[in-house]
């Protein structure tokens, strides 16, 4: 748990006030709670409601203290200090140590004897502190109360009613931390419990928390449910691998499988808290995984040993030396993501090599070159929490990174941090968030920020973005809306303002320090830069005039197989090409190339045409570190131990010693300490970008909002059918003006066209800009790219009634 008091070195002295605990004189901030000040001294007052992050209630009453000058046991949970204040606790009085037995007592009057097979057994406050305050035993002999068990409050929370103590917690954190407050305590004294609605589920991303935080075992989950007793598991600091938030993370291993993860306690990232994808979406981890090396003869692909695979492979990428070009996608740890980086130009020859499995264009690459690569940490989740203003560009923050939905919630409510949301869509997380919506058109974000620019909109946010600390966050979706990633620049230069870049996936921040993008030399070195030349050939152990020069991102290399250009080899790793923007043109230069590399974990449409596949490590089986969106580093270590995967950087180290190339170990301490050898680029840096505005849209067409859900339908979630029950419906939304002005009003679906293909949903009228719809970008039933469209794009919309 979380204990965070401050510390009364941070406070001025007229702010400390003089209590006596058990007879120990200390001095502690004014206000301060009295189990806090407990805590500081080392004294361990029992409770169950209680919870540093959540506001005081007071309901269990497990923590009742004698306060001298007042006749009844107190609450320490929920009693301030003040100056000249005397307690003493169950240690030194009687009269506490009486209340706390009783309350225990009335605790445990209805409370199962489940403990040979409740979740929370041996983990458990209530056994723990029924054994330290309770009675040795029991004055109660009548039946106990039942309920049924358990009942499903979402298709991934479990609830057991009678095994609830009252406490509040769930409640408490679905209400004032994630803002869904759908769990509720219902009826009153014996018949209290923890309820939904009927008609409204626990659907909440942050719903696995709950389980985490409860003292007792009612809330349980599905996936993890009579699945392993604590003492069963061998438990791992980890990072999790879903987005850039950077939550620290606790993963358990049974056997060698994992069985559960939980939010690790991290105060400067994400506290105590995560979000249920990066919670429950592990099944991938050991569920249809590639076993051996493939290699592929007379058109199929069979297994083949490790000197095998290694050997064609070696082969067939010396022969395309200087001809070649890598795909990494963004799930990569930061050191396999510089395997790759340096394996494209000391191996291959290439500096062409992109991370970008999405939306993409030539002008983020030189945003993400002027103002992200090789940056300083910052601005970070502190910054957030102090900022004037956070004007959120392009990022629906609780879809995309849900840590940061979560500190911004909190700074709005606890300090008044003004949020500006500039958005076609007002969505459940902006009103969760108190956030000021500014409405836009897709792909008209450009423009609004150049409004702001010039002073023709919201002078006062103007004013504000020039405030000390004022924050500028970017979604990676403003990728492709020209002109948005350049205004944005010349907005926080002009202002002042930090600016922030947020990626969804966990492995792009990192990856674009490690040089994995042409252009880009580790560090956020330019590729034509002498000197940066110089450093990274010294560390590389290679003549400088030998590096490729900066090469070709994504895109441009697929354009460039398709329209005929001579690349005999690619490279591949972590890339769905479903992802991709061009997925069409991905599909078909794999096609022309004559020889596919695929370095992954699952089969997959890069796979399908591979000449040479090799399995490797996922993120639970080998030891990294993710940089999440401030630019923190977050190393971990393996979880599982034992397993016969290799890591990339190890299986590329096995490639180049193939190819007679001096790559070194690939191991991750060793490419962390190459990385840490390079640092960052301290030169000159590429410009920022200085694209103009376009205007979106065609005339009688509708412009097209999205993003990708939380929860979708991203390979990370494959084969845990609770979790992904718990989706949100893949619907279009659309205003009812706009609606009314197709001939919608009455409409139960819509039908988005283009001329690449349609698509068919429910439609839901919602609070969004005029002209536009809002569709899932890549959900069940909703696969925008395949019909070649994306945020801004121009689509029909027909209607189908009932």
């Amino acid at each position: 748990m979380t204990i965070a008091p401050q510390s009364p070195t941070e406070v001025a002295p007229s702010d400390l006030v003089t209590v006596s605990v058990d007879g120990i004189e200390v001095r502690v901030p004014k206000g301060m709670l009295v189990i806090r000040v407990a805590e500081l001294m080392g004294i361990e007052i029992p409770r169950f409601c209680d919870h540093p992050l959540l506001d005081p209630v007071a309901a269990c009453r497990a923590c009742l203290i004698e306060i001298e000058g007042q006749a009844k046991p107190q609450p320490a949970c929920a009693i301030a200090v003040t100056d000249g204040m005397i307690v003493r606790t169950q240690r030194t009085s009687l009269m506490a140590d009486a209340a706390q037995e009783g309350v225990m007592e009335f605790l445990l009057l209805n409370h199962p004897l489940d403990c040979p097979v409740c979740d929370k057994g041996g983990e458990c406050p209530l056994q723990n502190q029924a054994m330290t305050t309770g009675r040795p035993t029991s004055r109660f002999e009548e039946e106990k109360r039942t309920f049924e068990k358990p009942i499903n409050v979402s298709a991934q929370i479990l609830l057991d009613r009678e095994r609830c103590v009252s406490c509040a917690r769930c409640t408490r954190f679905a209400d004032q931390i994630a803002g869904d407050p759908m769990l509720e305590l219902l009826e009153r004294g014996a018949a209290q419990q923890v309820g939904i609605a009927p008609d409204q589920p626990f659907d909440s991303y942050f719903s696995g928390n709950t389980i985490q935080i409860c003292p007792v075992g009612a809330l349980t989950s599905s996936l993890y449910r009579f699945r392993a007793r604590p003492f069963d598991l061998v438990s791992t600091p980890t990072t999790c691998e879903h987005c850039a938030s950077g939550c620290s993370l606790r993963t358990d291993v049974r056997r060698g499988v994992i069985t559960r993860r939980l939010a690790w306690d991290d105060p400067e990232v994400n506290e105590e808290w995560n979000c249920d994808k990066g919670r429950f979406a592990f099944v991938y981890t050991h569920e249809g995984r590639i076993a051996s090396p493939l290699v592929r003869e007379n058109g199929e692909l069979r297994p083949a040993s490790w000197p095998e695979a290694l050997d064609v492979a070696a082969r067939g990428l010396a022969a395309a030396r200087g001809r070649a070009g890598v795909l990494t996608g963004g799930r990569l740890t930061r050191e396999d993501a510089y395997a790759y980086a340096k394996f494209a130009r000391v191996a291959m020859g290439t500096g062409d090599i992109d991370f970008r499995s999405r939306v993409a264009s030539d002008e983020e690459a030189q945003f993400l070159a002027s103002s992200v690569a090789g940056m300083p940490l910052g601005p970070t989740y502190a910054d957030l929490d102090s900022a004037p203003v956070v004007l959120l560009v392009g990022l629906e923050p609780e879809d995309e990174s849900p840590i940061i939905f979560l500190r911004l919630r909190r700074a709005a409510q606890k300090k008044g941090v003004r949020i500006v949301s500039l958005s076609p869509v007002r969505t459940r997380g902006i009103d969760k968030m108190d956030a000021q919506w500014w409405a836009c058109q897709p792909g008209g974000e450009a423009i609004a920020l150049r409004h702001i620019l010039g002073g023709e909109k919201a002078a006062d946010t103007l004013a504000a973005l020039r405030q000390p600390g004022a924050v500028i966050l970017v979604g990676e979706r403003m990728a492709g809306v020209p002109g948005a990633l350049s205004a944005a620049a010349e907005l926080a230069s002009s202002t002042g303002a930090r600016l922030g870049w947020v990626p969804r996936r966990a492995g792009e921040r990192g990856a674009l320090d490690a040089g994995a993008l042409a252009g880009l030399l580790p560090g956020g070195r330019p590729a034509d830069d002498p000197r940066a030349r110089e450093e990274v050939a010294a560390v590389w152990g290679v003549e400088p005039s030998s590096l490729p020069p900066g090469g070709r991102d994504g895109q441009s290399l697929m354009d460039a197989i398709v329209a005929g250009a001579q690349v005999d080899a690619l490279l591949v790793a972590g890339v769905e090409v479903a992802d991709h923007e061009g997925a069409e043109d991905l599909r078909r230069a794999l096609d022309k190339v004559p020889f596919v590399v695929a370095l992954t974990t699952h089969h997959n449409e890069v796979t399908d045409v591979a000449d040479v596949v090799f399995p490797v490590a996922v993120v639970a089986e080998k030891a990294g570190s993710f940089t999440d969106w401030e630019g923190r580093n977050k190393p971990f270590s393996a979880a599982i131990h034992g397993a016969q995967s290799v890591a990339d950087g190890r299986v590329l180290a096995m490639i180049a010693d193939a190819m007679d190339v001096s790559f070194g170990s690939g191991e991750v301490v060793a490419l962390r300490a190459e990385l840490d050898r390079l640092g960052r680029w301290t030169g000159a840096r590429v410009a920022a970008p200085t694209v103009a505005p376009s205007v979106p849209g065609v005339h009688g067409s509708v412009a097209l909002a999205t993003w990708r859900l939380l929860l979708d339908a991203g390979a990370l979630q494959e084969g845990e059918p609770h979790l992904a029950a718990t989706a949100r419906p893949t619907e279009a939304l659309m205003g009812a003006d706009t609606a009314r002005a197709l001939g919608l009003a009455q409409a139960s679906a819509v039908v988005i066209s283009t001329d690449k293909g349609s698509i068919e949903l429910p439609v839901r009228i919602a609070d969004v800009v005029d002209g536009a719809v809002w569709v899932p970008m890549s959900s069940e039933g909703s696969r925008l790219l395949s019909i070649g469209a994306r945020h801004g794009s121009a689509v029909r919309v027909t209607g189908r009634t009932a």
